[in-house]
This record gives structure tokens, C-alpha cells and sequence, in this order.
């Protein structure tokens, strides 16, 4: 059966050529994909079942975590990271008018604070407007003069539209990590394991006697990040990334759990799985 992957759509996203990559890195053959408006409806797709697989950002090298990704992650236990990748993004500003008199921006969140600097410095008047993707705000410029949406420039061939200025993100080496989610938990092979977990008692200490067992155990941690449980004020939920390595094995990430886990409230863990960078032609 052909797997159904999910991933924000419309056509021509990031998160759509992370969906090609990612699936053909699983194996999948022959892949529907199924955008979806909007990363609730993604995740939401493969925690009722409606696809077998799906893409979503995680994390970007400047604005962080991905809230929405890891607060779906902890409300959904049972979806597992498979693959992860790391995609350059370089975004242009895309329009049917000119660069002199464009007075709204358009594009998601990330993208907008991704570019932040250049649009003060390059369009300090024009009003940045939120969109759920790159593509929606893509076709929602199409015929206005005084409107641009930050996209990636394939957006431009699918829209017919041409490139006021590329690229503009503030950060060069900017980079976001996708990864492939589904309610199997396996790994062919691992260099990151990912768990997060909220801790019995919050009193002082009890954080760092957690990360006191992994740096007895010789992890690295390349990702730490808290976020509110949305329970009670002052509660949080600890989300870490670990190396994995020969030294620092799978085996012995199962031994570092079984200390974790006495000193939690919850712990939840997001798979051991693949990451690696890739370029784009």
C-alpha cells in the first residue's frame, strides 16, 4: 500500500521538498502527499490516523524551536521521530509589483522574523502579515501591486510571479530541521535520541540531577529547550537532543532512561533516529 505523508502545505513549501527527501530516505515507494493548511492540521493528520507519515519542522538555526512541533510531540505520545534532515532556506521576496511601492509583506511566522532585519532596512513602512505558509501568502500576492510574500523562488515558477529580491533571510547560514514522524518506533541506524519529561517535584536541584546523569553517562546534549506545561504557572517540560555515537550508544541511551525516569512526573521518548544536512541544487 502507498504511504500517505502529510506535510504544510500548498505545493512548492520547504516543508514540501522536506517531504520528497525525507520519504525517499525512508524508503517509501511511490508516496501520496497530502498538504495540509496549517502545522495543526499536519500533526493532527498522523495522530488520527488519517496518513501513515508525516513532515514538519522542528527547529530553525535562528529563531529556535518550533513550538507548535514539540507542544504536539508531548501531547501525542504515541508519534515517533523516524529521519530528520537539515535544509538550507533561503527565501526571496516574490511580488507582481515593484520593490518602490509594496506596502504589505506577506509569508508565515518564521519566515517573517527570518527576514526581519532586511524588510527594516529595505521596506521600513510595509505592514508584515501572517499567513499559515510561504505558498498561501505566494498566491495571496498574486495580482496586487503593493503586496510581496517571502518565499522560496520555486514559488515563482508554480505563481508566475517574479523575484523582487533574493536572498533576503538576515542569516546566511540559515537552516531549519524537518523531520519524519509516524506511529512506528524504529531506527536503522541513530546520532540523535530525543525524550522530554516533567519532573516529579520543581524544587532546587531536581533539573540538575537529570542533567547530572547524562553528563555521568558521557552525553552531549545538543538540544535543550523548556517549554509550560500548560497546566499551572511555573510548570514546565524539559526537551532534550543527545548524541549519539559508538562511545555513546543506543544500548546505553536505554540505561541513561531507566535513571531519568524514577526522578519524573512524565517522561516521553521521541525515538533514537538519523539526522543529516542536506544541500540543495
Amino acid at each position: 500500500m502507498r504511504k500517505q505523508v502529510a506535510y504544510l502545505g500548498p505545493k512548492g513549501t520547504y516543508a514540501e521538498k522536506a517531504a520528497h527527501i525525507l520519504s525517499k530516505l525512508a524508503n517509501f515507494q511511490t508516496p501520496i502527499f497530502v498538504p495540509c493548511n496549517g502545522l495543526h492540521s499536519v500533526i493532527k493528520s498522523i495522530a488520527y490516523n488519517n496518513c501513515d507519515a508525516a513532515v514538519v519542522p522542528i527547529e530553525n538555526s535562528v529563531e529556535g524551536a518550533v513550538t507548535a512541533t514539540l507542544d504536539a510531540l508531548w501531547k501525542f505520545p504515541d508519534i515517533f521521530i523516524n529521519q530528520a534532515i537539515v535544509l538550507p532556506i533561503k527565501h526571496a521576496l516574490i511580488s507582481d509589483g515593484e520593490i518602490s511601492i509594496i506596502s504589505e509583506v506577506l509569508s508565515h511566522p518564521q519566515a517573517l522574523a527570518q527576514c526581519s532585519e532586511w524588510l527594516s532596512e529595505n521596506l521600513p513602512n510595509a505592514i508584515p502579515l501572517p499567513t499559515n505558509s510561504t505558498s498561501e501568502a505566494v498566491n495571496m500576492v498574486k495580482g496586487s501591486k503593493f503586496r510581496a510574500a517571502i518565499g522560496s523562488k520555486s514559488l515563482i515558477q508554480i505563481e508566475g510571479l517574479k523575484e523582487l529580491a533574493y536572498p533576503i533571510n538576515d542569516v546566511p547560514g540559515n537552516c531549519t530541521r524537518f523531520v519524519l514522524l509516524s506511529k512506528d518506533s524504529y531506527s536503522r541506524s541513530a546520532n540523535i535520541a530525543s525524550f522530554a519529561f516533567s519532573l516529579i517535584s520543581n524544587k532546587p536541584g531536581a533539573l540538575l540531577k537529570a542533567l547530572n546523569y547524562i553528563a555521568d553517562f558521557g552525553f552531549n546534549m545538543s538540544k535543550i529547550e523548556s517549554r509550560p506545561s500548560k497546566r499551572e504557572l511555573g510548570e514546565y517540560i524539559i526537551y532534550i537532543d543527545l548524541e549519539i555515537n559508538k562511545q555513546n550508544n543506543v544500548q546505553k541511551y536505554i540505561a541513561l532512561k531507566n535513571q531519568i525516569k524514577p526522578l519524573c512526573k512524565n517522561f516521553i521518548d521521541f525515538g533514537n533516529y538519523f539526522s543529516e544536512n542536506i544541500e540543495l541544487g
